[in-house]
């Protein structure tokens, strides 16, 4: 996603992350990583919760999980997938064209 940042800004949309650890291990990751996109600590995952993407094998995580919400909120687009897989970000690059 890092290296695909200015592509999301440029189709119009905000990339926003957000992790189950707390601010400052969220911080840590924020900083070692140089990311250019806002990342949201979650650690009491109610966000997480309300989304319905906590991991079933661990329930301290969430899944791997991207979501296209327009701008009333409303969610026009979901991807769950396992802990170990992303979705390529051309594929959420076509599903943003599309709206």
């Amino acid at each position: 996603m890092q290296d695909n940042y200015d592509k999301f800004k440029a189709a119009g949309a905000e990339l926003i992350a957000i992790s189950s650890d707390n601010v400052a291990g969220t911080k840590q990751t924020v900083d070692k990583e140089v990311l250019k996109y806002p990342v949201l600590a979650d650690k009491d995952r109610e966000t997480i919760k309300a989304y319905n993407v906590v991991d079933p094998a661990n329930n301290r995580l969430a899944r791997a999980s991207s979501f296209i919400l327009k701008r009333d909120g409303t969610v026009a687009w979901v991807n769950l997938d396992e802990w170990n897989e992303r979705i390529p970000t051309a594929k959420i690059l076509t599903e943003l064209g599309k709206l």
